[in-house]
């Protein structure tokens, strides 16, 4: 209503919604700071008060950050009432939504091992807890990948804070 060059003066109980210094509309206060107008009321507004944008990432924005695919088939099927025809890019990402995705680079592939012996570089990942506990009891998984000869070494943990004690003893057998 204020793009519409209307004045809207907030009180504690109620507001007022003004043209050119003249009362259109009287809001009452509800629950959770939100006014209650009643346009029938008050039939003296002449201009349209709905919004009628067809820019395609308005709405997009407005279904929840829906994917363009998504969209697609909405307007296609026409399964919302009132989502005009919009052309729009597929492509193209809304800033929020490019904010809001992680976008992952890829590592080059090497055709070569960097490292040049065993255990100079070690590749270590720790997973859990399973759904469902192994044999021991265990529900941690702590898997470490040697860089030279692709060997694999898997640790079963009973809990999290066990890992630097299992990979200093790992350390030491090395």
């Amino acid at each position: 209503m204020c793009d519409k060059c209307y004045k809207i003066i907030f009180y504690q109980a109620y507001c007022l919604i003004l043209e050119n210094d003249k009362v259109l509309f009287i809001g009452d206060k509800k629950e959770r700071n939100v006014y209650k107008i009643k346009i029938d009321a008050c039939m003296r507004i002449k201009s349209c008060l709905v919004a009628s944008i067809n820019d395609s990432f308005h709405w997009h924005r407005r279904l929840g950050h829906i994917s363009m695919d998504i969209f697609s088939k909405l307007i296609k099927n026409e399964l919302v009432k009132g989502l005009p025809y919009i052309a729009f890019k597929k492509k193209k990402l809304c800033t929020a939504c490019s904010i809001g995705k992680q976008v992952k680079t890829f590592f080059k592939s090497k055709n070569h091992i960097s490292t040049e012996r065993p255990l100079e570089l070690l590749h270590i990942d720790l997973f859990g807890p399973t759904r469902v506990r192994n044999i021991n009891g265990n529900r941690y998984v702590f898997v470490i990948v040697d860089d030279f000869t692709r060997y694999i070494w898997i640790l079963f943990l009973k809990s999290k804070d066990e890992t630097i004690y299992k990979f200093v003893k790992f350390s030491k057998k090395s």
